[in-house]
């Protein structure tokens, strides 16, 4: 726990995986604020959520906590769900909106009040400004005594603003058995009297949070570990409730916050990007940022390539580790570079044809794919790769292709043109045969014919193999290509 932290875990270790009771079918829920895009730990919390309910057979709820009026926005909720749905880790019922249970909140803290569980506070800002600046100058915690705690009702004023506060316990303790960190335990003097409900009316983060995982009937709270310190008095919320009206506890799930290679907070030089970013702009498939956030802080062995049906099968709190995880976007990408390979041609070929701006054939792309998709890590790489078989001639030449283009290679290239002009089965077989057989009649490595060649058919010194760029531009395309460099002055990179 970081120093000056309201909980101390003791080293006892995590919990057993379990329920709170038989009787009790998990139900697990993420909870976003929309105030900006869904970032890579907000995606890990709604995976590790999604997938402890689909291991239980349980329910995954969605839950989205727009009571910051002034940040929450349409765009930020709808890339949210955008970016969840890209994952497959939409909810299993219709997404709660916690803006619109303001009074069902209000209700809760009018019923804390009535049981007396909670009062009205009418301290003024200058009141708690003082107890503040006392606090500060005798340099102890500042802990609210407030003189109405106790106030009879008969002495509440009839007009003044007041905020509703929970009458917190003041002696004993308070534990939670978290199923990550393990037994945590505070002290109840340290836990203050905080505000349920404002003085407008409108319900704190504190209440409405415990109120709406009641009524969604959310069995397991599995959040990063910098909410630690709000269970303990969300629970005083819900035990004060619980002597009301019998109100449960949830298990509770603390997962330590994801930290960047060098053990830094988290933060854009990271990568730390919206998970829109890793797929519009890093061009990263979903089944591997979903296989590559499970393993942030969660393993199985050795096991780092895990399928959707496999974490399900496998995934438990019980293997989330304490500390921080950190965030690699090397190993993603290489992550990446598996489930291309592992991927579907079609479906590639069409996310790539997006890339390039939805022009490109599907089809040659299609046929592409198994020669291009061995040698990209990303969708951009993808793209790139494939650029050649779309170019226009006179085809533009990379520095390193001119320079390879010497007087001596452009007049093999004009024995290349001749003799593939001559092969009548345009195929990779034949055309590896005849290629080399040419080379053996020059005396020369094939290196010699196919290095100028490369640069003549695709502008560049690296690509697919040879005979499959030749298979794949057709013998058309490919005679047109050797011949327009054959015709192109030595040291020209047109």
């Amino acid at each position: 726990m970081a120093s000056g932290s309201l909980a101390e875990a003791t080293q006892s270790g995590a919990s057993a995986d379990a329920r709170p009771g038989s009787a009790r079918p998990v139900v697990t829920r993420f909870a976003p604020s929309p105030t900006g895009f869904l970032h890579i730990g907000g995606a890990r919390t709604a995976l590790f959520n999604w997938l402890y309910a689909r291991h239980h057979g349980g329910k995954y709820l969605l839950r989205v906590e727009d009571t910051d009026r002034a940040r929450s926005t349409e765009a930020a909720i709808g890339a949210i769900f955008d970016g969840l749905s890209w994952l497959g880790l939409e909810g299993d019922e219709e997404a709660v909106f916690q803006f619109a249970r303001t009074e069902r909140h209000a209700e809760v803290a009018r019923k804390l009040i009535e049981a007396g569980h909670a009062y009205r506070c009418y301290m003024t800002q200058e009141e708690l400004a003082a107890h503040r600046a006392k606090a500060q100058e005798e340099r102890r915690p500042f802990r609210l005594v407030s003189p109405w705690r106790d106030a009879d009702e008969g002495s509440w004023p009839a007009a003044e603003p007041f905020v509703v506060r929970i009458k917190a316990p003041r002696e004993g303790e308070t534990v939670i058995e978290d199923l990550v960190q393990g037994t945590v335990t505070v002290r109840n003097e340290e836990i203050d009297d905080f505000v349920l409900l404002r003085s407008d009316g409108t319900p704190t983060y504190m209440l409405a949070v415990v109120v709406d995982d009641h009524d969604m009937g959310v069995t397991h709270v599995i959040r990063g570990d910098d909410h630690l310190n709000n269970a303990f008095r969300q629970l005083a919320i819900i035990d004060a409730m619980g002597a009301i009206e019998g109100w449960e506890r949830p298990l509770y799930g603390h997962v330590p916050l994801i930290h960047g290679a060098d053990g830094a907070k988290l933060s854009k030089r990271h990568g730390a990007l919206g998970v829109d970013s890793y797929r519009d702009e890093l061009g990263i498939l979903p089944e591997a940022l979903f296989n590559y956030l499970l393993r942030l802080g969660w393993g199985h062995g050795d096991d780092e390539i895990i399928a959707r049906e496999q974490a399900v099968e496998w995934f438990d709190i019980a293997h989330v580790g304490k500390s921080p995880s950190r965030f690699d976007l090397a190993k993603l990408q290489n992550l990446n570079g598996h489930y291309m390979r592992e991927a579907d041609d079609g479906r590639l070929a069409s996310l790539v044809a997006q890339r390039m701006g939805g022009t490109a054939n599907l089809d040659l792309l299609t046929r592409a794919m198994p020669v291009l998709k061995v040698r990209a890590r990303d969708l951009n790489e993808l793209a790139e790769g494939a650029a050649f078989l779309f170019a226009t001639r006179p085809l533009p030449l990379t520095e390193k292709a001119a320079a390879l283009l010497t007087e001596d290679a452009r007049a093999r290239l004009g024995s290349v043109h001749e003799h593939l002009a001559q092969e009548a089965d345009w195929t990779v077989e034949s055309l590896e045969g005849s290629l080399k057989a040419m080379a053996e009649t020059l005396g020369i490595g094939l290196g010699k014919l196919a290095q100028p060649l490369r640069a003549a058919l695709t502008g560049q010194t690296t690509s697919p193999g040879i005979f499959d760029v030749l298979v794949l531009l057709g013998r058309e395309e490919s005679l047109a290509r050797i011949a327009a460099q054959v015709a192109t002055p030595a040291g020209s990179q047109v």
